[in-house]
């Protein structure tokens, strides 16, 4: 099954994640498809904090993958966000 879910990447206490495309059997920071866009819980100002390509979203979830429950909360606050601006 596919799934969009995270991929930890930084250094220690330094987190930065990225949202990509993968299969559910690899692990979490292994082989990927694609990679979406990228969430830094470290960063201070909104635009460096959370960035996701929604239509790409749109396209693997209309192919049948699955998102984490982290990344469809990540997904509807960014697209609440830019609905807003």
């Amino acid at each position: 099954m596919v799934i969009i879910r995270l991929a930890r990447g930084g250094s220690k206490k330094r987190p930065f994640y990225s949202l990509v495309v993968t299969d559910s059997r690899n692990r979490r920071d292994g082989r990927f498809i694609e990679r979406l866009g990228f969430y830094n819980p470290v960063s201070s100002s909104i635009e460096n904090k959370l960035k996701v390509s929604l239509d790409r979203v749109e396209f693997w979830k209309n192919n049948g993958a699955c998102l984490s429950p982290v990344v469809e909360r990540l997904v509807s606050e960014y697209s609440k966000n830019i609905n807003c601006a």
